[in-house]
């Protein structure tokens, strides 16, 4: 194959799309600059290389053969193709795919709501999206960025932070209805706990619970009861839907409590300790186009700590 198509045949493959395009080897030659005779003899050339009849000579007109007609749908294409290519470079336009991993609950609440803004400044990029639990090791290099919670610690990878997150205590209004008031942690005793148990990398069972509690200064109460689940949204969810006292996440948790769909009993807000963070392997951001989607994840986290 590469005998047959070489530097050569390739030069003939430029004459023969343009007379193809034309049906005209007078035209083909004006465009290419070249005389109608040396036209005429490439694709001579070309048919004898490659073994077969490419136009049928009639009075006055070319007509493609079968074989023609396909190959010329063929070089058409490709040269079509190589040119929008080097028009997106010249003209700094970027393209082509980014994969793009982040922990489902960030994904769903903060960046879906924003990819619209993403895809209207790179329309050419396209993102492949992974949501995987923090648990899941980030050193199998199956990603160009990923967004993760956790203490800022990767080794052999490179992390820019975007936000800390803070946590605190959330119901449904409804829950409350026919309980003792719920002013208090101490109050918890009368209420049943929802627990997210991948909370971060390592994370325990009942640690967001635990961690919140030690932070304010409570008093110890029984944790370990009450519903558990592996994704911070159906904790939420299970949290709306009135079946107990769930820790939301400050970044994730905007739009529920601005319904009214939850509410926050008590005040205090702690530090969780982890971060959310755009996690890679060094030199990545080398490529133009993942660092343009990184820089608009960094972008986009200002903005949000802005309102």
């Amino acid at each position: 194959m590469s005998r047959l198509l070489n530097a050569q045949t390739h030069a003939w493959l430029k004459g023969f799309a343009v007379s193809a395009r034309h049906l005209s080897f007078t035209r083909a030659a004006e465009e290419l600059h070249v005389t109608t005779g040396a036209v005429s003899q490439q694709i001579k050339q070309l048919e004898d290389r490659l073994g077969f009849k490419l136009f049928r000579r009639l009075p006055r007109r070319l007509e493609l053969t079968e074989e023609g007609k396909r190959l010329a749908a063929v070089v058409d294409d490709a040269y079509q193709a190589v040119g929008l290519e080097v028009s997106r470079l010249r003209s700094g336009v970027m393209s082509g795919v980014i994969r793009l991993r982040s922990v489902p609950s960030f994904l769903n609440k903060w960046l879906m709501p924003r990819l619209p803004r993403l895809q209207a400044r790179f329309p050419d990029i396209e993102l492949h999206i992974t949501a995987e639990d923090s648990n899941i090791s980030l050193r199998d290099g199956d990603f160009d960025l990923a967004l993760d919670l956790n203490d800022g610690h990767y080794p052999g990878l490179v992390i820019t932070p975007l936000m800390q997150e803070r946590i605190f205590p959330v119901c449904s209004p409804g829950l409350l209805k026919g309980r003792p008031p719920l002013r208090r942690p101490e109050d918890l005793a009368w209420y049943p706990l929802l627990h997210d148990i991948t909370a971060w990398r390592g994370s325990q069972e009942y640690g967001e619970w635990r961690h919140y509690l030690s932070a304010i200064g409570a008093p110890s109460i029984n944790l370990e009861r009450g519903y558990t689940f592996n994704r911070n949204h159906l904790t939420m969810e299970a949290a709306i839907a009135g079946m107990g006292v769930a820790i939301a996440r400050a970044t994730l948790i905007t739009s529920e409590l601005k319904s009214g769909a939850l509410i926050a009993p008590f005040r205090a807000r702690v530090d969780s300790g982890k971060q959310y963070g755009i996690v890679h392997a060094a030199g990545a951001t080398d490529d133009r186009r993942v660092k343009a989607v990184h820089d608009w994840l960094v972008e986009e986290a200002g903005r949000s700590s802005n309102h």
